[in-house]
């Protein structure tokens, strides 16, 4: 079977429940041309489909090849015109020899279109079809600056040294596929939104050392409501694969220093992309404070074992159904020419004329192509049949089942105090109905388990307005504010996200521990901290020291080349950030963000 009947196989086939054309192509396992290959012509030929419907009826290509069908005909001419290698088959293949008779006619209808749009050239053509695809507005590129390697100003003079900043993420969600304008982000510490298209960044130096991180704003949201700290002890990511929320940890903890000892415990069940996740801490240099627990399965972890006597931080992020991953649409839009049997000049009657009743033959030698039935692709890449909303409601209630018992888990750590729990998914049943059946769970009820408060949370977090659904919280505000939600297309520039953290208040087996009024550092018979040749207090939840010397030392910011930049400074040029991480602006930059939020636009804060 040729690459054009598979691509056309594909195209037209049933729409899918959270199947993008990527994981239609992928996870079909009957293809016998390359996945990369199909993938790039199918989705070449719905950008440029309502070009080449244009193309093909003028040039009555149907009229005069009727064993071509119309998905047929815009795939051949896509690669016929723009194909670097033209149409891959032979000059003796039937197909190919059914375009290359109307070469001549074909180009010309080209040019014509081209010319129509007042595009000089076929490079200008080409940026006018990417701008239309992606639409007014396009999801940013987020970028995070791994603070473990790099520092934002660093990042600023270098790699984005030829961007102009721009105040809103609206801006940069409505610029032009290649200007280069970014925006800091007003949530998330060291984030930046670029245009999508702007630049390859997988390319750039800053990119291959480990030093930025391509990782949605929304999926940093776990770590930093996580807000790990020194006295927090040891940390679990139960399901860390690929690595980004991962290596966020490590930097959020590198800028406030590691305690002695500390670990980020990574667990990732599946052996190859335990691999991978190997390979991203390696580059993003957290491995000296990360241990792997390759094709280990986290519900397998013993929760009183001595290796995690020190756990006081989980964050969770299992496998979900993946509905608000970006480009998890179904098919982009496709634009078929018309047959000629749909003209006027149709027999009457229904198709009762001389060939009325007859089938179009199939070319000697190829099968037949059944489209691939509806699935849903969870974001770990499993695909699932999904053939009614029953099959889905079941597959969702399943994957709730597997989420919960995750949480359930976590919270038997017994020195842990923090866990976030999130999703990619935008089913309540995957997040508010999960946190709600943890809530109301055994171990939640004699452990003392309850949701951050939105007032209690790291104040990005606290200020970012789109909150849980009270519906799916059962009507109950308090846990619906403590909720967190990001939605694709609302403006905000997120993928479509939940997270949630947990808390625990004390309770130990039904009773409540009395309150350490002395704070977390070993005290002596006096009640002063006591603190070593350095100055550094000892922890008394691991009877380590707070802080190592060497971590602290590290965490610098250089000064920027022109003026110092947006944040305010201490005398050695460091920035100034609060409790939270995040920096302090000046004052001009300070009346710039409330003059913006005072405007009235839909976005809150800089949004990513």
């Amino acid at each position: 079977m040729s690459l054009y009947h598979e691509a056309a196989a594909l195209l037209t086939g049933p729409s899918t429940h959270g199947g993008s054309l990527k994981s239609r192509v992928f996870s079909n396992k009957e293809l016998k041309s390359p996945p990369a290959q199909v993938y790039a012509l199918a989705l070449e030929t719905c950008k440029w489909s309502s070009v080449l419907k244009e193309v093909v009826e003028n040039a009555e290509l149907l009229k005069h090849e009727r064993k071509l069908t119309p998905i047929l005909s815009i795939l051949l001419v896509h690669d016929h015109l723009l194909a670097k290698g033209g149409i891959a088959l032979p000059v003796s293949h039937g197909l190919r020899q059914s375009i290359d008779r109307h070469k001549a006619r074909l180009t010309s209808e080209f040019t014509k279109a081209r010319i129509r749009r007042k595009c000089p050239t076929l490079e200008a053509f080409r940026d006018l079809v990417e701008t239309e695809h992606a639409g007014p507005v396009q999801h940013p590129r987020w970028i995070r600056v791994n603070a473990v390697k790099s520092t934002l100003d660093a990042q600023l003079e270098t790699t984005f040294k030829d961007f102009e900043h721009v105040p809103s993420i609206t801006q940069v969600m409505t610029a032009g596929r290649k200007k280069k304008v970014l925006c800091l982000d007003g949530h998330i510490p060291n984030l930046i939104a670029v245009p999508p298209s702007v630049m390859d960044f997988t390319k750039t130096e800053a990119y291959k050392k480990g030093e930025i991180i391509l990782q949605d704003k929304a999926s940093c949201f776990p770590a930093y409501l996580l807000d790990p700290r020194p006295e927090d002890g040891d940390i679990i990511d139960a399901c860390s694969a690929p690595g980004n929320k991962t290596t966020h940890l490590a930097g959020i903890l590198s800028e406030r220093g590691f305690a002695r000892g500390q670990t980020i415990h990574a667990f990732e069940k599946d052996r190859n992309r335990a691999k991978t996740l190997q390979k991203m801490i390696k580059i993003a240099g957290s491995d000296t404070k990360t241990v792997v627990h390759p094709a280990e399965d986290f519900l397998r972890a013993d929760p009183t074992s001595e290796e995690y006597a020190h756990v006081g931080a989980l964050l969770l992020d299992p496998s979900c159904s993946g509905s608000g991953i970006v480009g998890r649409d179904d098919v982009p839009e496709l634009h078929l020419p018309e047959p000629p049997a749909s003209k006027s000049n149709k027999p009457a009657g229904g198709g009762n004329g001389k060939n009325g009743n007859k089938k179009r033959k199939r070319p000697e030698g190829e099968e037949e192509v059944k489209p691939p039935p509806a699935m849903m692709v969870d974001d770990d890449g499993e695909t699932t049949v999904v053939a009614s909303e029953k099959d889905l409601q079941q597959r969702i209630e399943a994957l709730a089942a597997f989420q919960l018992q995750i949480v359930l888990h976590a919270f038997e750590f017994p020195n842990a105090k923090k866990v976030t729990y999130s999703t990619c998914s935008i089913h309540a049943g995957e997040n508010e109905g999960v946190t709600l059946k943890a809530l109301r769970s055994e171990v939640a009820k004699r452990r003392g388990w309850r949701i951050l408060k939105r007032e209690e949370q790291i104040r990005g977090m606290r200020e970012w307005d789109v909150r849980g659904e009270v519906e799916g919280s059962e009507g109950d505000k308090e846990v619906a504010e403590g909720c967190i939600r990001a939605f694709r297309d609302d403006g905000r520039g997120t993928m479509g996200f939940f997270v949630v953290m947990f808390v625990r208040d004390g309770t130990v087996d039904g009773e409540k521990q009395v309150e350490d009024e002395e704070g977390p550092y070993v005290r002596d018979k006096q009640g002063r901290i006591v603190r070593d040749e350095n100055g550094i207090p000892t922890l008394k939840a691991t009877g380590r020291k707070a802080v190592e010397v060497d971590e602290e030392e590290d965490v610098k910011f250089g000064s920027g080349s022109d003026g110092e930049g947006p944040f305010v400074r201490d005398g050695e040029g460091r920035i100034v950030r609060g409790a939270d991480g995040m920096p302090t602006l000046k004052k001009g930059a300070v009346e710039e963000s409330e003059s913006e939020d005072e405007s009235g636009d839909d976005w809150s804060g800089f949004d990513d």
